[in-house]
């Protein structure tokens, strides 16, 4: 049996969600010689599958939290004998597990960029703590390790070449709910949605992210207020899962957008959806990614994507998307500029973006990690002394 942690899969939005959603939905019909044990939070109340080889395992604590990753092997209240591989899915292992372990390791910035990351004041420290004892836990002692990305495998390979060597690029992918607009009703919907969340707008700029240093919300808006600060009835719309609009309220004001720059939270997928669909462009000038689901999200959508010239965004946007230095405001400014204003561009990145997204699958995600647990299993057969003596390799 191999136990996955899917309990990012819960009633509020994450990154890491569709990511175990789609090993849930794709893993048992794909190795039906296998048994799946899916670990759940309580707050996902629906089944996560009726598959005859799968079952599920409610563990009431959070994913990640001290009794994750200090006592999850005591308390899950699993038979350890029957289990041939744990999947710790979100970066960190946890301690003292009994068998052997593949963990999904989306990036290391808690390990590189931390100030990227924590939160401010003293908590901030604790997470750090937290992160690098995970993380480097899972860099040291997993037996296969999955990332989402080239550029997360060469950050990888800078901290640990050992455990770069154990790791595979298995890319994420991109609901086929993110479609291009195609009908009456769908042009109706992205207007309706625009008068509700970005009201007073003609059109408006999107950016799509949780609230948090890397993202470069600030320079989002420097860059904004740059580019078109000669066109009052084009607006910003900031999708922020944390925290919507703390501590970015001062910079609006200094820049006189206090009517132009709407902060939004708790939009469902279809409204998520609609912004795509008439947004000018996605904005997402991150410093760093593991991946980047919004642009890989907005070139499904058919909407044209200006982001970073780092890190994993050329991976997800290739020439579906306008790259740029993160940290140049101007430059930034001026991609949104070319959108706006330069003919056929936007309807060329659109075409491009659509053709782009097609590598970009869930069902390939789950067929490569499986062929990871595969590889695991075959390594530990062919070297038993690295087995834990409970595991057994009987599916």
């Amino acid at each position: 049996m191999i136990v996955v942690d899917c309990r990012y899969i819960r009633t509020r939005p994450s990154g890491i969600a569709p990511y175990v959603q789609a090993l849930v939905d794709h893993l048992p019909a794909l190795a039906p010689d296998l048994r799946f044990a899916f670990v759940k939070h309580p707050e996902a109340r629906a089944r996560l599958t009726t598959a005859d080889n799968a079952r599920e395992i409610v563990f009431p604590f959070e994913a990640t939290g001290p009794v994750t990753m200090w006592l999850m092997p005591t308390l899950l209240g699993v038979e350890w004998r029957q289990v041939s591989l744990f999947h710790a899915t979100f970066n960190i292992l946890p301690a003292g597990l009994p068998v052997p372990a593949v963990t999904t390791i989306m990036d290391l910035m808690w390990l590189e960029q931390a100030a990227w990351c924590r939160q401010p004041g003293p908590w901030g420290h604790i997470e750090t703590a937290y992160y690098h004892h995970g993380i480097r836990r899972a860099l040291s002692q997993s037996v296969r390790i999955a990332t989402i990305s080239e550029a997360s495998r060469q950050a990888i390979a800078r901290v640990s070449p050992a455990a770069a060597r154990r790791t595979t690029v298995a890319p994420l992918g991109v609901s086929e709910e993110f479609r291009p607009m195609a009908t009456d009703d769908d042009g109706a919907m992205a207007a309706a949605v625009r008068e509700k969340f970005v009201p007073g707008a003609r059109r408006y700029v999107l950016t799509v992210g949780q609230n948090a240093g890397y993202k470069n919300h600030a320079g989002v808006i420097r860059s904004f207020a740059r580019a078109f600060a000669d066109d009052p009835s084009t607006h910003l719309a900031l999708v922020q899962r944390l925290r919507p609009g703390s501590e970015l309220g001062p910079l609006v004001r200094s820049l006189g957008l206090e009517h132009r720059v709407h902060f939004l939270t708790g939009l469902d997928f279809a409204e998520l959806r609609a912004l795509y669909w008439g947004a000018l462009a996605l904005c997402h000038p991150s410093l760093c990614e593991g991946f980047g689901n919004p642009p890989a999200e907005a070139i499904a959508a058919g909407c044209p994507v200006v982001t970073s010239n780092r890190s994993s965004m050329p991976e997800v946007a290739g020439e579906a998307g306008l790259l740029v230095d993160p940290e140049d405001d101007g430059a930034i400014a001026d991609a949104l500029r070319r959108v706006a204003h330069e003919e056929g561009l936007a309807d060329a990145m659109r075409a491009r973006g659509l053709v782009r997204a097609q590598r970009f699958r869930w069902r390939a995600c789950a067929e490569q990690t499986l062929a990871i647990y595969r590889a695991a299993l075959a390594d530990l057969r062919r070297t038993p002394a690295r087995k834990s003596p409970f595991a057994s390799l009987a599916g």
